[in-house]
């Protein structure tokens, strides 16, 4: 299964639907996410600020927040392909970097410790029912997960989980997915 020819499926699965259904979809994806034990016991979150086809993270961002949680969303350090993860208090402490992604102002916000974070949303294009994600391609959120040890998290419109994916001996799968048609529970092997 080659993934790159994949991810360009999955994205334009995602494009078909229309502008009203994704959002339909993602105010139920939320109001999913709210009830979650995990979501309401966490302190502070590690979360993306969401792409064109990703299911929307401000308003997320925006009612952690309001619930007094912290928000920790990623940098990308391109030459060493590693992440860390850096607390914002506005989205003013953002900024549009490389391949159209949001990230913190490194002059701005402060590094948050991997165990710092109770909640960590994970991104990706795909997943099988287990938690194994078809990511962007990076492999920055495998590296991250290796000694997390916290809850993990992803969000995806329906059309997003597939029966199979290419797993890889690296990839690591996450506890839960939650999308418009409820929530996963992920029981890896």
């Amino acid at each position: 299964m080659d993934k790159k020819l994949l991810r360009q499926q999955m994205k334009q699965r995602i494009l078909h639907m229309t502008k009203e259904e994704r959002k339909q979809k993602e105010r139920i994806i939320q109001d999913i996410l709210f009830q979650q034990h995990c979501w309401k016991k966490a302190h502070m979150i590690g979360i993306t600020i969401s792409r064109q086809i990703e299911v929307d993270t401000i308003r997320i961002i925006e009612r952690a927040w309001q619930e007094g949680k912290k928000v920790a969303i990623p940098k990308c350090d391109i030459a060493a392909k590693q992440m860390t993860f850096r607390e914002i208090h506005s989205f003013q402490q953002i900024e549009c970097t490389f391949f159209d992604l949001y990230e913190p102002i490194v002059k701005e916000t402060k590094e948050v410790q991997k165990h710092e974070m109770e909640l960590l949303f994970v991104p990706g294009l795909a997943f099988v029912r287990k938690g194994y994600r078809l990511g962007y391609g990076g492999g920055y959120y495998d590296r991250y997960l290796g000694d997390f040890s916290n809850d993990t998290i992803s969000l995806a419109y329906d059309c997003q989980i597939v029966s199979t994916l290419p797993i890889e001996q690296h990839d690591i799968p996450v506890q839960m997915i939650v999308m418009n048609e409820g929530i996963i529970i992920c029981e890896s092997e």
